[in-house]
């Protein structure tokens, strides 16, 4: 199994680029480590609030990908500089200030990843 360092993973997520909508967040993605797939959703979660896999879609290349969609037997190609956006809906959970960032999800060579970051708003 593959391991890779947090200090490196946390530089996927786009600082600044934490959002609030209606119902819900985004956030913005790009892969700077180097080609890879996402073979699962595990969670997004922003403060205290727990996104599942259903309440989360992924846009990459204009195509929208439902997290409950993402498996092993359907995994997202995730190219090394390809950019991707986050949206969480159903539950409010971004605060004006500092927000704390945790998204888990699962790769085929390195089992489960998390990226932990803060943004503000």
């Amino acid at each position: 199994m593959v391991v890779v360092p947090e200090f490196l993973i946390r530089r996927v997520y786009k600082k600044g680029s934490l959002k609030r909508i209606e119902n819900g967040a985004s956030l913005e993605l790009k892969n700077v480590l180097g080609p890879g797939f996402i073979s699962g959703f595990n969670f997004v979660k922003i403060n205290d609030v727990i996104y599942e896999p259903k309440d989360v879609k992924f846009i990459m290349g204009g195509e929208q990908l439902l997290g409950e969609s993402v498996s092993e037997a359907s995994p997202i190609a995730f190219r090394l500089g390809q950019e991707g956006t986050l949206i969480m809906t159903g539950k409010d959970s971004v605060v004006d200030g500092l927000n704390k960032i945790v998204i888990e999800v699962m790769n085929p060579e390195a089992g489960k990843v998390s990226l932990s970051v803060e943004d503000t708003v």
